[in-house]
């Protein structure tokens, strides 16, 4: 459900005006009271061990209150939760954007593509074919390990997300670079830090990708990193900070 709403007192640290709203409801469990004050803390999980990171809740709430926007919560044991986002409504007409002209590249790569959550591998496994390339999922770190040393010259390139239970995507990076040193591999990342782009030129990982993922901005970076051009700055903004509630 989108709608249009006027924000006021009701949120102080909100500027009052114009907002839209999206908001998801879903008929789960639901959350306690404990639970949801502390569900937007970075690495707060209730799922178990190896299952979950954490990080999903956290980042959603840095990516809209980085557009000036809020986060809300409602939820009942045994009925569900709503969840509501308000983002500031544009009051100017904005103007149309420009065609480039230029078109999204394509390939005909052999991607392994890597991420613990299924409907994120889906849309990668989406994007990637669009794009031309053939794509092999797997949805865990230790999985794919074992697909990539079962036949390390199947692959041209591995793209993986960078935090994942069992074996991070720099873990699993060094262990394929182990096997096969000339593999390509791009890291998907929801956090922009100096320190990652540091460690992943120190490791020869040939690119880093912010998520949510653009179909241009990951198309761009494969042709970069086919053509043989280190890539880990280009796709990495300023970081968004993930704030306590």
């Amino acid at each position: 459900e989108v709608e249009n709403q006027d924000l006021g007192l009701e949120y102080p640290n909100v500027p009052p005006g114009h907002y839209v709203m999206l908001t998801i409801c879903d008929t789960g469990h639901g959350m306690s009271a404990g639970v949801v004050k502390r569900i937007f803390d970075i690495y707060f999980t209730t799922k178990e061990k190896g299952e979950g990171t954490g990080l999903g809740l956290a980042v959603v709430h840095g990516i809209v209150k980085s557009y000036g926007g809020v986060v809300t919560v409602y939820s009942e044991i045994g009925k569900g939760s709503t969840f509501s986002i308000y983002l500031p409504a544009i009051e100017k007409k904005v103007e149309e954007e420009k065609e480039t002209g230029e078109a999204v590249p394509t390939g005909h790569q052999r991607i392994l593509f890597v991420d613990d959550e299924p409907a994120l591998v889906d849309i990668g496994k989406k994007m990637l074919e669009h794009l031309g390339h053939e794509v092999i999922i797997r949805t865990s770190s230790l999985e794919a390990l074992e697909a990539f040393r079962n036949n390390p010259e199947r692959f041209d390139l591995v793209i993986s997300d960078k935090t994942m239970p069992q074996m991070t995507g720099f873990d699993l990076a060094r262990e394929l670079k182990q096997i096969r040193p000339d593999i390509p591999i791009i890291l998907c990342t929801g956090f922009s830090d100096t320190a990652d782009s540091d460690r992943a030129k120190a490791m020869g990982i040939s690119g880093l990708v912010m998520k949510p993922i653009v179909m241009r901005e990951m198309a761009e970076t494969i042709k970069m990193v086919s053509d043989g051009k280190v890539s880990s700055e280009k796709n990495v903004p300023e970081m968004l900070k993930v704030a306590e509630v």
